[in-house]
């Protein structure tokens, strides 16, 4: 069983760094996040525990599973609440079941370690 954990986070960062591509000013890092997806009509909320895998002075790249679209804002929160901001959705990228995810800040975060 811990070869199949190992071999999804092996794939789920594959995919995340074949986005990253497409952001240059992309710097590897490894932030444990929650992720929520925000709620258009109040309605239940689906959210997860995610790594930020790559970030920018703007954005930051991480494989979600949760039902995500271009466009879609989402919060990002880590857990000693230096990080709690919201974001909306730039690009994702499919690669064999993994779903890799770009999300751009809505407003400048003081505190983000990526500065430009």
């Amino acid at each position: 069983m811990v070869k199949q954990t190992v071999a999804s986070l092996s794939a789920d960062e594959s995919c995340v760094a074949r986005l990253a591509r497409f952001f240059p000013e992309a710097v590897p890092v490894r932030i444990p996040v929650r992720v929520t997806r925000m709620a258009a009509h109040g309605g239940a909320v689906p959210a997860e525990n995610a790594v930020i895998q790559f970030g920018t002075p703007q954005e930051v790249l991480f494989a979600s599973g949760l039902p995500l679209d271009f466009e879609d804002k989402i919060r990002l929160e880590n857990s000693d609440g230096s990080l709690d901001t919201e974001a909306q959705i730039v690009a994702m990228q499919f690669h064999r079941g993994n779903t890799a995810v770009a999300a751009r800040f809505l407003k400048d975060v003081t505190n983000w370690i990526i500065k430009r």
